[in-house]
C-alpha cells in the first residue's frame, strides 16, 4: 500500500522508482495504454494508475482485515514451524526473496545509465528521470551532443581531463540489452621478442589499438605463432581505412614486404601513440576483468543479461500467478458450491479448452502479430495466452474441496444466519482450501519459467529488447566455441527451478494433514 502511494507520487512528478513503479514502467512501454484523450496533457499511463489504485485498495483491505489479528491459529503456527524445519525449502525461499528484491531494484543494481551526475556544480539523476539527458548538457560537442551520452566514456574523459565532476553508476554498469559492446581487449605480456598469454606463448591474432575502450578501432594487427610474429600484418588509420601491410617470418620482417598508402611516412604511422599489443575479442567475447562471464553474440554483458532474464521471469510471474489463481480458484469454488447445470457447463467448456495445444497457439500468434505490436506487447501477449490456458488445472481441485466443505455443518449454520454466497465463498470455503492454492503456486511458477525459456529457445518468445534465458541458451548452442554462454544460461535456469521446486516440496510437506494426525 505504501509502495503504491510512493509509485503514484513519483510518476506524477515524472520520476522513476525501481520496483514499486513496475506498473507505470510496463504501461509506458506500451503506447496503446498511454493514450488518454480526456487528459489535457495528451498522454497518461492510465493502465499503470488503474493497477496502482487496485494494488492500494487490496493493500488497504488486507491491512483492515488483519489489523485485529494478534496471532495465528495453532494449525497455521504448526505449519509454519514445520516449513522452517525443512531447511532446503526454507533457505530456498530466503534465496528467492533476496533474488526478487535484487530484481526489484532494477537500474540501481544493473544498468548503463548513471544514477547521479555532478557537473559544473549541478546535480542530475538520469536513471531516475523519464526525460533523456543529452550530451550537450554535460559539455559534450559534436555528434554525441545531440543524443544521450555514454556515461562510461563520459566518466573516463572527465577523469583524464581532471575535471571536478562525478558520475555515480549502478553496482554493475552494463544494461541487459541495448548496450552492445563491439569488442573486448585482454592484455598480453611481452618478454623480449616473445608474446605470452599467461604462461604460454601466444598463438593467433593480436593488435595495437587506438583506444582500449574501443578495441575494434585497430591500429596494426599481427599474426603470431609460438609467440613470434609470423604471417601477414595489416594496419588501419583512425578512420579504419586499410593503409599498411607487411609480412613477418619467425619474428622478422620480410624485406620488401611493407606497403603503405596513408598520409605521412610509414615511420610516422608505425610510431603513433597507441596501446600495447592486446588480444582483441569480437563477440561473443570470453570472460574478462570487466565482463566476468563474457559477452553474448550481440555484445551484451552476460551478467546483465542474466539479470534481465531474472527480471522478465519475476515480472511474468507477478502478472500470471494472481490472474490464473484468481480465475481458477473462483470458478472452481463456484462449480463445487452451486453444482448442477452450472457445474456441467463449465466442465464441458474446460474439456474443450484443455484439448487446445497452448504452445502451438502461442507460436501461431507470435508469427501472426505485426512486428511493431510484438515489440511493444510481446511478453504480455504470451502471458495473456498462458493465463487463458493455465487456470483450468486447479478448478477441479477447488471444486472437490468446495463439494466436500459445503455439506458440513458450519456452512449450513452460515446460511441459516443469513450469510451471502460471496461471504460463504470468501470467509468459509476459501480459507479451508488455501492449502491447495499455496501448494500449487511454486509448481505453477516453475511451469511458467520453463514455458518462457522453451518459447524463447525456439524463437517464438518475447521481443529482442527483453533479455531471456531461453535466447541465451540458444546462443550458447549456436556458438559451441563459446561455452560460457550455454553454461551460464543452463546454470541460471536449473538453479531457479531447483529453488522453486524445493520451496514447493517444503510447502506441500508442511501443509500435509498427516503430519498433524495421530491415530491410536
Amino acid at each position: 500500500m505504501i509502495g503504491a502511494i510512493l509509485a503514484g507520487i513519483a510518476d506524477w512528478n515524472q520520476f522513476r522508482l525501481p520496483g514499486v513503479g513496475l506498473a507505470f514502467e510496463m504501461t509506458r512501454d506500451m503506447e496503446l495504454f498511454m493514450d488518454a484523450p480526456w487528459y489535457s496533457g495528451g498522454q497518461l499511463p492510465w493502465l499503470g494508475w488503474a493497477v496502482n489504485i487496485l494494488v492500494w485498495i487490496i493493500g488497504a483491505w488486507l491491512v483492515a482485515s488483519f489489523s485485529g489479528v494478534t496471532k495465528f491459529r495453532p494449525l497455521t503456527l504448526r505449519r509454519m514451524q514445520r516449513f522452517r524445519e525443512i531447511k532446503r525449502g526454507y533457505w530456498s525461499l530466503i534465496t528467492l526473496l533476496v533474488l526478487g528484491f535484487l530484481a526489484a531494484l532494477d537500474f540501481i543494481v544493473v544498468g548503463s545509465e548513471a544514477l547521479a551526475v555532478r557537473h559544473e556544480g549541478k546535480w542530475s539523476f538520469p536513471a531516475f528521470s523519464y526525460d533523456i539527458e543529452k550530451g550537450e548538457f554535460y559539455g559534450m560537442e559534436g555528434e554525441g551532443a545531440a543524443g544521450p551520452p555514454d556515461y562510461r566514456q563520459l566518466s573516463k574523459s572527465w577523469k583524464e581531463a581532471e575535471l571536478d565532476s562525478l558520475v555515480i553508476f549502478p553496482l554493475w554498469r552494463y544494461a541487459p540489452t541495448g548496450d552492445a559492446i563491439t569488442a573486448l581487449a585482454t592484455p598480453l605480456k611481452v618478454d623480449g621478442d616473445v608474446l605470452y598469454e599467461g604462461r604460454k606463448p601466444f598463438n593467433g591474432y593480436a593488435s595495437k589499438v587506438y583506444d582500449l575502450e574501443r578495441p575494434e578501432l585497430r591500429h596494426i594487427s599481427y599474426r603470431f605463432r609460438d609467440g613470434l610474429r609470423d604471417g601477414r600484418a595489416e594496419g588501419w588509420n583512425e578512420e579504419q581505412e586499410r593503409v599498411y601491410g607487411a609480412t613477418y617470418r619467425k619474428g622478422k620482417l620480410v624485406i620488401g614486404s611493407e606497403s603503405y598508402s596513408g598520409k605521412g611516412s610509414v615511420e610516422e604511422f608505425l610510431g603513433k601513440d597507441t596501446s600495447e599489443i592486446v588480444h582483441v575479442h569480437f563477440q561473443p567475447a570470453p570472460p574478462s576483468r570487466d565482463h566476468w562471464l563474457g559477452t553474448t553474440s550481440q555484445g551484451y554483458d552476460v551478467i546483465s543479461y542474466l539479470y534481465g532474464g531474472l527480471q522478465a521471469n519475476f515480472q511474468a510471474a507477478l502478472v500470471y500467478i494472481p490472474l490464473v489463481y484468481g480465475i481458477g480458484v473462483t470458478i472452481g469454488l463456484l462449480m463445487g458450491y452451486f453444482g448442477g447445470t452450472f457445474d456441467l457447463i463449465v466442465q464441458r467448456f474446460i474439456e474443450i479448452l484443455s484439448n487446445v495445444p497452448s504452445l502451438f497457439v502461442i507460436m501461431i500468434v507470435s508469427l501472426s502479430v505485426p512486428a511493431a505490436v510484438k515489440e511493444d506487447y510481446g511478453l504480455w501477449i504470451i502471458v495473456g495466452i498462458s493465463v487463458v490456458f493455465g487456470w483450468m488445472g486447479m478448478t477441479y481441485l477447488m471444486r472437490t474441496s468446495a463439494l466436500k466443505e459445503k455439506s458440513r455443518d458450519y456452512i449450513a449454520a452460515a446460511r441459516v444466519m443469513g450469510a451471502t454466497t460471496p461471504r460463504i465463498l470468501s470467509k468459509h470455503l476459501l480459507p479451508n482450501s488455501v492449502s491447495i492454492v499455496v501448494t500449487l503456486i511454486p509448481f505453477s511458477i516453475s511451469g511458467l519459467v520453463m514455458s518462457l525459456a522453451a518459447l524463447d529457445y525456439l524463437g517464438f518468445g518475447v521481443p529482442v529488447r527483453y533479455a531471456t534465458w531461453g535466447k541465451l541458451l540458444r546462443e550458447g548452442l549456436e556458438n559451441l566455441s563459446s561455452p560460457w554462454l550455454a553454461a551460464t544460461a543452463f546454470f541460471a535456469l536449473v538453479s531457479l527451478l531447483v529453488l522453486v521446486t524445493f520451496v514447493g516440496e517444503a510447502v506441500r510437506e508442511a501443509f500435509d494433514p498427516k503430519k498433524f494426525s495421530f491415530y491410536k
